[in-house]
């Protein structure tokens, strides 16, 4: 697949509508709380049947300060002592989880996410490796993704080597932006040094890839102060980076209400920094893998578009499309069967169940025929920018062009704008209408036909 990616002002500020990142399909967003933990029982027995290898993920909620852009689910305390019962929690659930999978199938995948995984101490970090070894068959010889998101300012080289010692071999960096006024503004104060500190000892240590996330829309920011951030990142040389687009949504995440409305540079401004952005990192040789992310030529993410093996899930783009996902910590989502199933999203309500020797489980859902069908649809395209209509017949028994005789005749528009066209059997997203991919599988979003899109973010 090209690497080129058209950028088309006009175009994009008349598609820039609010719309799901499609993480999962159906979007979380259409959870309830009628799905029942028989179902969830009911998915794993068909689940073991599949011998499908398993994915982990760990919610670790606890931040030392707030960072006023964050929309996750968090915990702010400098009270370190409140990682100790919620920890003893996971251990319990983790026990409980792993009971319900045959002990034969493997954890390809782990990953702690958070809040900052790096908020708990030495000690906790190894127990909490050793109990999920204990009670799940993870790889041991380093060939599995085993990654966590780290805080450089939590995180020094004893850190680090302690992370690769206990089976880490990937590491997640927050960046956002080296531009102190910029983090002033957004009260994350990290100097370049902290994060280079994290970058070299992940490479003394041999990590097997590094990955920076940056935001563009923060207050303070301009095109000139983040092009001179891309300039040092580029320098750094990561293996892949994520560009998160900002979203302010201050009434519904009650910490952005910190910052001032008044620093947010403009809509054009923000598209000026999404394209100088894209056309700088594209130069420096990085693939656009999709939204927004990019990756070196020969890192996994990218061998795995140009092998058509890239899947999306609850943590962006995956290599591990084959992994049954376990979602283990408050507010977790994993993905087992043909079911998405999420935790409780308070730390009390989490705590509650557990004690109880409940999983914490509160909402789900069961994938219909259609969802299924429409979920293939979507992550074909969103992964590869092309869908393969006879591969999707022959999987489910349909005629697409019946099946999608409504959506068909919606694309007619993207059709005449460019962004998309039709090359035989297949749908083919242009260079022009990667940017705008989330508008283009929208229209295969049967829910979204009933839904008011506001609860979701600008897709640019």
């Amino acid at each position: 697949m090209q690497n080129t990616i058209d950028f088309n002002l006009k175009l994009i500020q008349r598609y820039d509508t609010a719309g799901p990142r499609y993480t999962s399909y159906p979007t979380a967003v259409e959870f309830d709380n009628q799905f029942s933990l028989e179902d969830y029982y009911q998915q794993i027995i068909e689940s073991n049947k599949a011998k499908r290898p398993l994915s982990l993920y760990f919610h670790i909620p606890f931040c030392d300060t707030v960072c006023f852009y964050c929309a996750c689910n968090k915990i702010i305390t400098k009270n370190r002592s409140h990682a100790v019962g919620y920890l003893e929690n996971l251990h319990k659930e983790i026990a409980l989880q792993a009971s319900l999978f045959d002990d034969d199938r493997q954890v390809r995948q782990l990953h702690w996410g958070g809040g900052t995984p790096t908020f708990i101490n030495y000690q906790q970090m190894r127990d909490l490796m050793n109990v999920t070894r204990e009670q799940f068959n993870l790889v041991n010889d380093d060939t599995g993704e085993f990654s966590i998101e780290i805080d450089p300012r939590e995180a020094d080289a004893k850190t680090i080597s302690i992370l690769r010692e206990i089976g880490f071999n990937r590491l997640s960096i927050g960046v956002q932006d080296f531009d102190p006024e910029v983090q002033k503004a957004v009260n994350r104060i990290q100097t370049k040094e902290q994060t280079m500190n994290a970058i070299q000892a992940a490479r003394q240590n041999g990590f097997h890839s590094i990955s920076l996330d940056l935001i563009y829309g923060l207050p303070k920011q301009t095109a000139a102060s983040f092009a001179e951030t891309l300039k040092q990142i580029i320098e750094i040389s990561p293996d892949r980076l994520s560009l998160f687009n900002y979203a302010h949504m201050p009434d519904r995440f009650k910490v952005q209400r910190q910052i001032n409305e008044n620093d947010l540079p403009s809509a054009d401004t923000k598209l000026q920094i999404l394209k100088q952005s894209i056309e700088t990192l594209t130069d420096a040789g990085y693939v656009y893998i999709g939204m927004d992310h990019f990756a070196k030529p020969d890192d996994d993410l990218a061998i795995a578009q140009r092998e058509n093996k890239l899947y999306r899930n609850f943590q962006g783009y995956s290599t591990h499309a084959d992994c049954d996902l376990i979602g283990l910590g408050m507010t977790s989502i994993g993905s087992v069967g043909d079911c998405y199933v999420q935790n409780q999203r308070t730390i009390a309500d989490y705590a509650t169940q557990i004690e109880n020797n409940e999983l914490a489980i509160f909402q789900g859902l069961t994938l219909t025929t259609d969802d299924k069908i429409r979920k293939a649809v979507i992550n074909q395209l969103i992964c590869h920018f092309e869908l393969d209509v006879k591969s999707i017949e022959k999987k489910f028994k349909i005629i697409f062009a019946d099946y999608f005789e409504h959506e068909l005749a919606l694309l007619d528009t993207f059709i005449n704008d460019g962004l998309l066209y039709i090359k035989k059997s297949h749908i083919v997203v242009s260079p022009l209408g990667r940017l705008l991919i989330r508008n283009i599988c929208m229209t295969f979003d049967r829910y979204l036909q009933e839904k008011n899109t506001n609860q979701f973010s600008k897709v640019i």
